[in-house]
């Protein structure tokens, strides 16, 4: 019986190591969720045979969902993919996904905490348990923070595709109070840009607070072309913003600035460098 235990064993093992072999690596988040995968694959099998306990599977299954949330986060949170390519999809998975992780350790430590108090371990193994934990909150709240930030260029694409919309439809008829605009001659380049830049970082000695440069998934889900256009998150009446919409009439740039965001909605008082955004055509 043993015999027949230790080749089961060594069948759903081996299973698993073949079967991430036969497939071909793409990030190591990936890898993670392959091997954790064939690790449940394997746990099933072996409890199947009566070679390990039933409880083990739970472990597994945690363990697979751990990776497979961290595989969610390396590609939203510490991906290469920016707050302005994220979708407020990808947001709330994000978020979801550290909140999960966060949960998982938080559980595992309180189950360790009750065998150190039962004094099955000593008080220095779980020192690891907590300092992982302390650096789950940490992404909890980092996730939360670039959630909160998509909001705001969310609530700042919305001002636009309202009051642009109306613009285009009934020219010369604005709430001045919301929106201010200014034609300019109608283009904007990134040399204009460039200028705008080096000029306020020598003006505040800090950088241009860009919150959208070019195309956004915002944007492009509210149906608005927004390429070769700049957001910046200034409100028009604080001091840097009225220098900014100075310094961009005295040089004939084009924009839009905006006080507030849609009733109901976060606020996103921010100034729009360039001509309107248009409407996306199908092709696009």
């Amino acid at each position: 019986m043993l015999c027949r235990i230790t080749a089961g064993a060594a069948f759903f093992f081996l299973s698993g190591v073949a079967s991430i072999a036969a497939t071909p690596a793409s990030n190591p988040a990936t890898l993670d969720v392959m091997r954790a995968q064939a690790d449940l694959e394997r746990i099933r099998g072996l409890i199947q045979v009566g070679a390990v306990a039933p409880s083990k599977l739970a472990e597994a299954e945690e363990a697979l969902g751990d990776a497979q949330d961290d595989e969610v986060l390396r590609g939203t949170l510490y991906g290469k993919l920016t707050v302005q390519d994220l979708t407020e999809k990808q947001a709330d998975e994000m978020v979801a996904a550290a909140q999960r992780r966060y949960d998982r350790q938080k559980a595992m430590l309180e189950r360790y905490q009750k065998l150190v108090d039962a004094g099955v371990l000593a008080r220095n193994e779980i020192e690891p348990l907590e300092a992982e934990i302390e650096s789950r909150r940490v992404t909890v709240d980092l996730a939360r923070s670039r959630a909160s930030l998509l909001d705001e260029l969310a609530a700042m694409a919305r001002t636009e595709s309202t009051f642009m919309q109306r613009d285009q439809d009934e020219p010369g008829v604005r709430d001045h109070h919301v929106m201010e605009h200014f034609g300019g001659d109608g283009v904007f380049s990134p040399l204009d840009l460039k200028k705008v830049m080096t000029a306020y970082e020598l003006k505040f000695h800090r950088p241009l607070p860009i919150s959208a440069n070019g195309e956004t998934s915002i944007h492009r889900a509210l149906g608005f072309d927004h390429r070769g256009r700049v957001d910046v998150a200034l409100n028009p009446d604080q001091p840097e913003g009225a220098w900014l919409l100075a310094y961009l009439e005295k040089h004939d740039i084009p924009f839009y600035a905006f006080r507030a965001a849609l009733p109901g909605k976060a606020t996103g008082p921010h100034i729009h460098l360039g001509p309107g955004s248009t409407r996306l055509r199908a092709a696009d």
